[in-house]
């Protein structure tokens, strides 16, 4: 399967809009309320915990899946690291609701954790303090910030390391993005997730 092909399937898996799809099953547009983001903590804020715990999941798993497409039809891990980009920017502008979806944490999150599993680690570590305060912001803080540094001690390539700090940056900027025009206390909150 051709780089260009894999590339466009990881771009339609994160494109499913799952958070849109959870609020549409309570008659509630995503889009239309609260800070509009279509994501899991929007989705858990508007739709409900239920709805947000399975919009996560899929977010997640939109990664996972976009990176094991890509490492089952290809052996270049530019490809497979271009496929992993391609699934958030997917979630970041999705073709099915007009190119106006989540942040790509979760995402990203997915994409890292098939290249990283140690990633995993940081998961429960960044679980606790997200528990204790429902700040989203922390969470990713804590799976990204490190994570370079999980990569190095797992012996992971230059380019691995690299990734692990590239993507956690894009998701960086396309949070700031669809962030500053927001409300002020949804901002002081943290509570925003892809």
């Amino acid at each position: 399967m051709g780089a260009a092909v894999l590339i466009i399937i990881g771009y339609l898996l994160g494109s499913i809009p799952a958070a849109y799809i959870a609020g549409r099953f309570k008659g509630i547009d995503i889009r239309k309320v609260g800070d509009g983001n279509v994501g899991a903590a929007n989705a858990f804020r508007q739709v409900g915990p239920l709805a947000g715990l399975s919009v996560i999941l899929v977010d997640v798993f939109k990664g996972v899946g976009a990176i094991f497409v890509a490492q089952a039809f290809s052996s270049s891990q530019l490809v497979v690291f271009l496929v992993g980009i391609a699934a958030v920017a997917g979630h970041v502008w999705p073709l099915f609701i007009g190119f106006k979806g989540g942040r790509g944490e979760a995402t990203a999150g997915g994409v890292l954790v098939a290249l990283v599993p140690p990633m995993l680690i940081l998961l429960v570590i960044g679980l606790i303090p997200f528990i204790l305060t429902r700040n989203t912001m922390l969470l990713g803080a804590i799976l990204f910030a490190p994570l370079w540094l999980v990569v190095w001690i797992t012996g992971g390539s230059p380019a691995l390391i690299g990734y692990s700090i590239g993507l956690p940056c894009v998701v960086g900027v396309t949070h700031f993005l669809s962030t500053r025009n927001l409300p002020e206390h949804l901002k002081k909150s943290g509570r925003l997730m892809h």
